[in-house]
């Protein structure tokens, strides 16, 4: 059973283990929160000009259209005024700073009918986190920029949180990915044909939870669960955010989701900082995940 929590004012450390068993929350959007949306905003109307960037798609040739985006993502991403604002909304959601290390923020697009789904816009198959190495202690958090609506957000499939699902994360091993394989998203503009962990037997992605919330909304879940981008059908091009972040003490405690079917190598912990001071994640807690995923992998 999957439960929705919203607006809840559970501390955080009980949040993080309903996170961790599956359960998912739903905040309404936070000062810092709307701050972050608002500067997404600023920089995408830049980036596109006298275009509506939610139906730019539908008068731009897909090559022009993932050329702006292989300069506007990046800006997003590594502007100092992103990384600020994204401390302050955990913090208004009561996250420990000192504890609590995160990932750099991503500016994600759908596109609708299938214009752009691959490389720079990448339209999601089913997937855990997971399976691309994150920890098990990760909390995935999703927020959108422009309003949203069930044909265009992304979907949840609770009934295989804690159920195993035949998959390719075997094949993955993460160093690789960042060296060969994430620089070149860009280039896939028709296709993508860089090798990434899928499912590998049929499965049933009923029932689907798709959670629509207002602009700077928040949804919070377990990097474990298994979701999906939705077939943009909306006529519309989503733009969201998201990022990812860990609790150290629950890193060093091993205290998480359940691993039921990820088999990849490497660690994306040392993707983490430190809320307080963007320190790194402590090298020993990468070396022992990775020393960990070794062991496993036989």
């Amino acid at each position: 059973m999957t439960t929705i929590f919203s607006n809840s004012e559970m501390d955080d450390e009980s949040r993080r283990g309903m996170i961790y068993r599956g359960d998912v929350f739903v905040y309404s959007p936070t000062r810092a929160a709307l701050e972050l949306v608002a500067f997404a905003k600023e920089l995408i109307a830049d980036a596109f000009g006298s275009r509506d960037p939610e139906t730019a798609q539908f008068d731009m040739p897909v090559e022009d259209f993932a050329a702006l985006l292989a300069e506007l993502k990046p800006r997003f991403i590594h502007h100092p005024r992103s990384k600020s604002l994204l401390v302050q909304v955990m913090e208004e959601l009561g996250f420990p700073l000192e504890q609590t290390y995160f990932d750099v923020p991503r500016l994600r697009t759908s596109t609708s009918n299938h214009y752009l789904d691959s490389g720079i816009s990448y339209a999601y198959h089913a997937h855990r986190d997971c399976w691309y190495a994150a920890p098990f202690n990760q909390i995935n958090w999703w927020l959108p920029i422009f309003e949203v609506v069930p044909e265009n957000v992304f979907a949840l499939h609770p009934r295989y949180f804690d159920r195993p699902l035949r998959n390719g994360s075997g094949g993955y091993e993460y160093g690789e990915w960042q060296r060969v394989s994430r620089p070149t998203a860009a280039q896939h503009i028709h296709s993508d044909t860089r090798e990434q962990p899928k499912p590998e037997e049929d499965f049933d992605p009923e029932p689907e939870l798709r959670i629509v919330t207002e602009p700077g909304g928040m949804l919070l879940f377990s990097g474990a669960h298994l979701h999906s981008t939705v077939n943009n059908t909306s006529g519309r091009t989503r733009f969201s955010i998201d990022f990812r972040c860990v609790n150290i003490d629950d890193v060093r405690a091993r205290r998480a989701a359940p691993n039921v079917d990820a088999a990849c190598l490497g660690t994306t912990l040392r993707d983490f900082m430190r809320c307080t001071d963007l320190e790194p994640m402590p090298e020993e807690l990468a070396v022992a995940y990775e020393a960990e995923a070794l062991v496993k992998a036989g």
